[in-house]
């Protein structure tokens, strides 16, 4: 059985975060993830999850400084430590919260082989920081479009860099959005990349709304999930188009239930 999570970094743009995992709850959501909650206690997110009766599945990495560009530090050359003390902090706050899995963001710098072997040797350190905490770092391709420069856009670039990290519990974050509109051919690459997806995350192309929309046919894409035996959450990572509990009803639309 699919099983869906609310990304609160979209969702309920307008309350604050606690009253976002409120709401999350309210409308049927099980599980949640989060961008950079790091402003927030971990004692208190904790605290709403509970009492709202959901799960914190993961979060990302800090970007550095977004004002400035910035989205993300590990494929940065030079900047290193930033990224060690990133990784250290999203592991204390999954730590406090119950979280699984940290996104770590590689920021924008070309795809090249100094880039690249940065991000490498970071994320095999990073990773066994992470496997004694027992979490999964996921690695996600960002399309051009979105976040012109960013590290990589591509499935391919990403399951390159998993190739050459060689640890079991680094993963791939498989955004259909990002894909269909990097790429497009997304059921292939789903079917073919599936042993190393760690999570999935949804929305509609090109609009990024919600899944009942656009180019994207998310009832193939959630058949071929449960035909795959994918098992983990999947992410509901778009930007509603009004009000989020109403454009809930995409979920009645495409025939799944929270």
């Amino acid at each position: 059985m699919l099983r869906f999570s609310a990304n609160l970094g979209f969702l309920w743009p307008e309350l604050p975060l606690l009253d976002r995992i409120e709401a999350a709850g309210r409308a049927g959501f099980r599980a949640i993830e989060l961008h950079w909650p790091y402003d927030v206690p971990a004692a208190a997110v904790a605290a709403a999850c509970d009492a709202a009766d959901i799960v914190l599945t993961g979060l990302n990495t800090a970007p550095g400084d977004l004002k400035a560009g910035e989205f993300g530090l590990g494929a940065l050359p030079g900047r290193e430590a930033e990224f060690e003390a990133a990784v250290t902090q999203s592991i204390a706050y999954c730590r406090a919260t119950g979280a699984t899995m940290i996104h770590a963001m590689a920021g924008v710098v070309p795809f090249d082989a100094r880039s690249s072997a940065t991000f490498v040797a970071n994320l095999r350190h990073a990773s066994a920081e992470a496997e004694r905490a027992g979490l999964t770092l996921l690695i996600e391709p960002i399309n051009p479009r979105d976040k012109p420069g960013y590290f990589y856009s591509t499935i391919e670039q990403a399951a390159e860099i998993l190739e050459r990290i060689g640890t079991p519990n680094v993963k791939l974050l498989f955004d259909v959005y990002h894909v269909g509109v990097a790429t497009g051919d997304v059921l292939t690459r789903l079917t073919t990349f599936m042993p190393l997806i760690g999570h999935v995350q949804i929305a509609a192309v090109p609009s990024r709304a919600e899944p009942d929309e656009g180019e994207i046919s998310y009832p193939a894409i959630f058949l071929a999930l449960e035909e795959l035996g994918y098992e983990g959450w999947i992410g509901c990572e778009y930007k509603p188009r009004g009000d989020t509990v109403e454009g809930l009803v995409w979920t009645e639309r495409l025939g799944v239930t929270l």
